[in-house]
């Protein structure tokens, strides 16, 4: 292996990049292509598939070329990706029958309050782990099989199938020979036990999903098969599969119970290890698969704040601030102290702890003297604040866990902030660290395959 790189692939919300890495961590060269995104209706987010496999294909030749590398030298692709965003194909022609439903779509939001108000979600609860939101894939596939055209009656023929981002790039990768994912992804779709680790019959039939749809679950180390000779120049073995979150889990190297990391990217996303326990949530937070490896599963508690990094991009979107994160950064630092105002940037809903799917943003506290420099700072703080709601919850739900975690973790594109980290520090009343090196979640997927290889 010493002469040997990983390929890492990391398709996102906002991009799909690849990185290579050597065996030792040190990442040698990259390449991103950017990922748009429609709103076809209020609360409506969507992806276009095959503009991800295009993605995928041109990132991944580009950065082994950059690293000047040839296929024949690399061990594994580690794959990671945006975990409840998905899509349903063909089986036979590979094509889409419809645009992906991202993770920040809301369009299942009255069909997740209609199984609320059947009393059901206590048991879905039990069973995956979750909680009743259109955040999670499975009212999403059972959209599409009701509202595409004949797409119900093709997925019972068996014709059709489904699967988040990461079994798309698997099944296009090789060719459409591996329909496969892995026990992180799985477990947010509200269709898996995370208990027995399978695809749960009850569920199924609870959302009206059938079983031919959907992949085999395998370890997130594990044999997806090999990438088609044509993609690189020879095959490649794939090896390594994470949802994002945990991937990124792995890469700042919180494997072990009470370790805890948050990701700031578009949305941020807490999880804290809690080992084998697989802990029950009084505060309506996750309980999700932080990993599977050797058949050994560990679990997480997670808790989701919808928009993050995404209320910054706003300030510059929405208001007109000019430059960029770091000229918001800049003109938040000249707000006055304690003007009182606040920003709810519940621009999706809220998710953890609240998960209220028709929550919207909002702005309190306006003065005569209030600014855009106070509305700047809010949004900030705004962050930092949903932070340590989390935190107190998962205080409330592993106590014993939580004691063992004397800091918090982060990485994403809001940590290259030395004042929003102090902020974080100052609002959590916990030690901040943030890692040397930002694509932590890339690195996880390099880990992960890594451990197969």
């Amino acid at each position: 292996m010493a002469d040997k790189v990983m390929l890492a692939l990391d398709q996102g919300t906002t991009s799909t990049r690849a990185i290579v890495f050597d065996t030792g961590g040190k990442p040698l060269a990259e390449a991103s292509r950017p990922l748009r995104q429609s709103y076809p209706a209020d609360g409506w987010v969507e992806h276009d598939a095959d503009e991800i496999w295009t993605a995928v294909q041109a990132v991944l030749r580009e950065a082994l070329s950059k690293s000047g590398r040839a296929a024949g030298e690399v061990a594994a692709i580690g794959i990671t990706n945006q975990r409840e965003t998905v899509v349903v194909w063909d089986r036979k022609t590979g094509r889409p029958i419809h645009p992906a439903i991202v993770w920040q779509d809301r369009r299942t939001a009255d069909a997740c309050e209609a199984l609320v108000q059947a009393g059901v979600e206590p048991r879905v609860t039990e069973v995956t782990g979750l909680l009743l939101d259109p955040y999670f894939s499975g009212t999403k596939i059972a959209w599409l099989l009701d509202k595409v055209p004949g797409a119900r009656k093709r997925a019972e023929a068996g014709e059709l199938l489904a699967g988040t981002m990461d079994t798309w790039c698997i099944w296009k990768l090789t060719g459409g020979a591996v329909h496969a994912t892995d026990a992180t992804n799985a477990s947010r779709t509200l269709l898996f036990d995370i208990a027995a680790q399978a695809w749960s019959d009850e569920m199924l039939e609870m959302f009206e999903v059938p079983a031919a749809l959907l992949p085999t679950v395998l370890d997130c180390a594990d044999n997806y098969g090999e990438t088609t000779a044509e993609l690189l120049g020879a095959a490649v073995p794939i090896r390594g599969v994470a949802g994002d979150q945990q991937a990124a889990l792995m890469g700042q190297g919180c494997i072990r119970a009470g370790e805890m990391k948050a990701t700031y990217g578009t949305g941020c996303f807490m999880l804290l290890n809690t080992g084998e326990t697989r802990p029950v949530s009084r505060s309506r937070l996750l309980t999700t698969v932080a990993a599977r490896v050797g058949g050994r599963v560990t679990y997480a508690l997670e808790g989701s704040i919808f928009v993050a990094g995404a209320a910054i991009q706003w300030l510059g979107e929405g208001l007109g601030m000019t430059g960029g994160p770091r000229a918001a950064e800049a003109l938040a630092r000249t707000a006055r102290p304690g003007s009182g105002v606040v920003v709810v940037p519940a621009f999706t809903g809220l998710g953890a702890p609240w998960w209220d799917a028709d929550a919207r943003g909002a702005i309190f506290g306006l003065t005569r003297d209030a600014g855009l420099a106070e509305i700047a700072a809010a949004t900030f703080d705004a962050c930092a604040l949903q932070t340590r709601d989390l935190i107190e919850a998962m205080q409330a739900d592993a106590a014993e866990a939580f004691g063992e975690a004397a800091e918090l973790r982060i990485d994403g594109g809001m940590s290259r902030s030395a004042w929003f980290c102090q902020r974080l520090a100052d609002l959590t009343n916990l030690p901040v660290f943030r890692v040397n090196y930002e694509e932590t979640t890339a690195l996880g997927a390099a880990l992960f395959a890594g451990v197969s290889s």
